[in-house]
């Protein structure tokens, strides 16, 4: 089988049926107007509609859960009518998207909590600075959440999820990466609790499996993907045995019957999520039974080996589509590329993020 039957054949996620396998991965672009997604953000998902599935830019759920200037949320009437526009652009083209739901936890800052700290598994702060409206400021030690404060957490993941079905998205995926707040719960440099939620890898899965099961008995679990950075290590974020720990994930995941589990882990080393450490992804796969997605410096041809081994099902690329709307066509010609532009991931305005050139 060659990279092109191997990277074209259609996959079934869950109630998701994707076309091929090149998926867009979620992608932060600070194009949001007061945190309410708009017309341009329509026009960028639009271009891009082409993936056989496009993962939305992490989106908070709460007002809590903010805390990256210029990113949307998902938690009032006018951030559901924002996204309503981009799904209605995406499936226009005859695109699939499913909304990233985000809860930064400690990587946020009092300045987006109205002058509250963050919140996070324990009282400890994370390593670097927060993106705050005036700049860069070091993180805060955040408040470490009671058990009545995770249940309302929890609660926001529910809402969101309604709110994402009322915004006409396809699906969800929840954002357990990337060092945000389910991520802190999951790994021992950053939850030391001493409760029900902390201690061993089972307390600490707790909170991902109270998540997974609202934001499933919110939707349909069929619907569902999850993604996790198994070895992620920025903003100080640790384990002990991450091997252990994300096994253990991957099996109890075989609970829910999700649409798919999706990893951050690159495979070119030096990158950010494998610096000095081994790759989890493996074990992960090895350990979760449904459809797999993974993401990191995959190019064509790596995918599609990664595919034909059976290391996953489908490969989400992140850069290449910023820089390249119609990606998977020009993947199956074999065409030139564009480069990004990495100056412009995060600036306001239209250069750099709807007016990449298609190949003609």
């Amino acid at each position: 089988m060659n990279d092109n039957e191997t990277l074209f054949r259609p996959l079934q996620a869950g109630a998701l049926e994707l076309p091929h396998r090149i998926v867009m991965a979620p992608l932060t672009r600070a194009r949001a107007t007061d945190r309410v997604p708009n017309a341009m953000m329509a026009e960028y998902y639009r271009q891009r509609a082409g993936a056989a599935l496009i993962i939305s830019e992490a989106t908070a759920i709460s007002e809590q859960g903010y805390g990256w200037h210029g990113a949307p949320g998902i938690y009032s009437d006018e951030q559901v009518a924002g996204w309503r526009q981009v799904t209605d652009a995406v499936h226009e083209e005859g695109g699939q998207i499913v909304l990233q739901l985000w809860h930064m936890g400690r990587i946020s800052h009092p300045d987006y909590q109205g002058g509250r700290l963050p919140v996070a598994p324990s009282a400890i702060a994370a390593i670097g600075d927060a993106h705050t409206p005036t700049g860069k400021q070091p993180f805060v030690t955040p408040h470490a959440l009671t058990q009545a404060e995770i249940a309302l957490v929890v609660e926001d993941y529910a809402l969101a999820t309604q709110r994402a079905r009322a915004a006409g998205f396809d699906g969800v995926e929840i954002h357990g990466a990337n060092a945000y707040l389910i991520d802190q719960f999951l790994r021992d440099a950053s939850n030391q609790r001493d409760d029900e939620y902390g201690g061993s890898v089972e307390n600490r899965m707790r909170f991902l499996r109270e998540v997974i099961t609202a934001v499933t008995n919110a939707w349909s679990a069929d619907r569902t993907g999850l993604r996790l950075s198994p070895t992620m290590n920025g903003y100080g974020m640790s384990d002990s045995d991450p091997i252990g720990l994300f096994t253990q994930v991957g099996r109890m995941l075989n609970d829910f019957s999700l649409a798919y589990l999706h990893t951050a882990e690159s495979i070119r080393p030096g990158r950010i999520f494998n610096d000095e450490t081994p790759r989890v992804t493996p074990y992960l796969r090895e350990a979760f039974d449904g459809v797999f997605f993974t993401n990191g410096g995959y190019e064509k041809q790596t995918a599609a080996e990664a595919i034909r081994l059976g290391q996953a099902d489908a490969i989400a690329f992140g850069q290449l589509f910023i820089a390249n709307p119609d990606l998977p066509e020009r993947l199956r010609t074999d065409a030139p590329l564009n480069e990004p532009e990495v100056a412009t991931y995060y600036a306001p305005g239209s250069h750099g993020y709807i007016d990449y050139p298609r190949f003609a």
